[in-house]
């Protein structure tokens, strides 16, 4: 639905997103949103919870978090170009970010961890960038830019 929809006619967007569960609106000038029923989403905030924890209690009682280790190239196939510590560090790092979203509503870390270790996995997989990354440098090369 647009936004011009649920301004025309919020009654009738409601209903259909009470019906279909969850409903996509698009809005030229800005980001998208879904209109979703509150129940639906603390349903759905409770199983993330739930995810989290007990990815939390695997590895409390794992450190080694094997389980969680054999089930990362199904969930993310690129870490077949990490090492085995790598792929461990990764599984290690994602678990308490994936906490954080299911506990806190704060989904970005998680998203940086996964985008962070899939870099590596992308720069590992090409053997002359790979190479060319693991070069030594030298030199200054000048003011490091940061983005807010």
């Amino acid at each position: 639905m647009t936004f011009s929809d649920l301004s025309r006619n919020p009654r009738a967007v409601a209903e259909r997103a009470a019906r279909l569960g969850r409903l996509r609106v698009t809005h030229r000038d800005a980001p998208d949103f879904y209109l979703t029923a509150a129940d639906r989403e603390e349903e759905r905030e409770r199983t993330l919870a739930t995810a989290s924890r007990l990815f939390l209690a695997l590895i409390k009682h794992d450190p080694t978090a094997r389980a969680l280790v054999i089930a990362m190239p199904e969930v993310f196939p690129w870490v077949r170009h990490l090492s085995s510590d790598e792929l461990r560090a990764f599984t290690l790092e994602l678990v308490e970010p994936l906490s954080d979203a299911a506990e806190l509503d704060i989904d970005a870390t998680a998203q940086e961890v996964i985008a962070g270790w899939r870099a590596t996995a992308r720069i590992k997989a090409d053997p002359a960038q790979y190479a060319e990354a693991r070069r030594p440098t030298g030199g200054d090369f000048g003011p490091v830019q940061v983005s807010p």
